[in-house]
């Protein structure tokens, strides 16, 4: 990627600062008493509340204790530094495109600014059932195909091996924040009987100028859940909720970082808010991360769960269909746009908004 071509450059107002402050109040929760099986109801009710705290108050924390194999884990790292490590002419052969939406790319804009960094992407459901057309009145769908490279040759088995550890972990997740927003524990998993969700091996090279670029430009996840696992080297800036200020994540051996999507947001009727975060580089060390992004199936509508809307509090939220908000901004990895991309704000309710700049991304 050598010298930093103009297409990096952040405004700058947006570039980072190189001095920056560590996120010490992201809470660090503890797993386990929703793992064992003599469960003590009031260790799980701490929990619970735990999480809720979280998801309100930050829109991020980190787990331990979560029952991911280690093993698992080490073993996807290693293939994905492997597979970053071959030559472009290897990785273009499963280069992505409006096609083939899923595979290598290195590419991809946020904000329309390119972002430093290369990604290789694959879906957890193969195939993966999408609408085929952005036309609201078309039904089609079609299938995404995940493109699986030859080297190295056990990429495949551990990206799905790991792939069912993060659906179960995410699942698991998902029915404490049913509990924290007073659902019954499996009010989510409905949702995700044809998931859209995906895996993301993400490589930012060392960057010369890390004062002018960003490995991926603020963004918030438009998703409903998104599980991380990042290297020693960290990058991930959070956007504090309680005063606007971007403050570091540092690495926690083993942990995950968890973070509320846009559509916790909107199902919750902003009991939670999703949280604008993004990646620093390092001009010395290249850092590798794996997201996994929980998405429900293509034909969900979207919109503020019944149990949560009453006259006090109105839905604050059109409904949305989940797959064609999806394929609409998958469009946008592939050509430049001269608009900001569709996000939830767009579906807002007039009545019910405060101001457009606190949703916007």
């Amino acid at each position: 990627m050598g010298e930093v071509d103009p297409a990096f450059i952040q405004d700058p107002e947006h570039r980072p600062k190189l001095c920056f402050s560590e996120a010490e109040g992201i809470p660090m929760i503890d797993l386990s008493p929703s793992r064992e099986k003599e469960k003590d109801p009031s260790a799980l009710d701490r929990l619970v509340k735990e999480i809720g705290s979280a998801c309100k108050e930050w829109g991020f924390f980190q787990v331990i204790n979560h029952g991911v194999p280690l093993d698992h884990r080490h073993k996807v790292e290693a293939a994905a530094r492997e597979f970053f490590g071959e030559s472009k002419e290897e990785k273009n052969k499963v280069r992505r495109d409006a096609v083939k939406v899923l595979g290598y790319y290195d590419t991809e804009h946020t904000k329309n600014v390119r972002d430093w960094k290369e990604v290789f992407d694959f879906s957890v459901e193969e195939p993966t059932l999408v609408p085929a057309s952005l036309d609201p009145h078309n039904q089609d769908v079609t299938h995404w195909h995940n493109q699986w490279p030859h080297y190295p040759p056990y990429l495949r088995e551990v990206c799905q091996e790991y792939a069912k550890d993060m659906v179960k972990l995410a699942l698991e997740l998902m029915e404490l924040i049913a509990l924290s927003l007073g659902l019954p524990q499996k009010r989510f998993h409905e949702f995700f009987k044809d998931q859209t969700s995906f895996i993301r091996l993400n490589h930012y090279p060392p960057c010369p100028s890390p004062h002018l670029a960003l490995g991926v430009g603020r963004h918030k996840d438009s998703g409903v859940l998104t599980i991380l696992a990042q290297d020693d080297v960290g990058g991930l800036e959070v956007k504090r909720k309680s005063d606007g200020e971007w403050v570091r994540v540092r690495p926690t051996p083993n942990a995950y970082i968890i973070n509320v999507g846009d559509m916790i947001q909107v199902w919750s009727n902003e009991a939670y808010e999703s949280v604008e975060h993004r990646v620093m580089v390092n001009s010395e060390k290249e850092r590798f991360s794996i997201p996994f992004f929980l998405n429900p199936s293509h034909y969900t509508m979207v919109e503020p769960l019944e149990e949560l809307v009453n006259e006090n509090n109105p839905a604050k939220y059109k409904p949305y269909n989940w797959g064609k908000f999806l394929v609409t901004r998958k469009r946008s990895n592939f050509m430049k746009l001269d608009v900001e991309n569709i996000q939830i704000y767009n579906f807002k309710i007039k009545s019910a908004s405060k101001t457009r700049g606190k949703h916007s991304r």
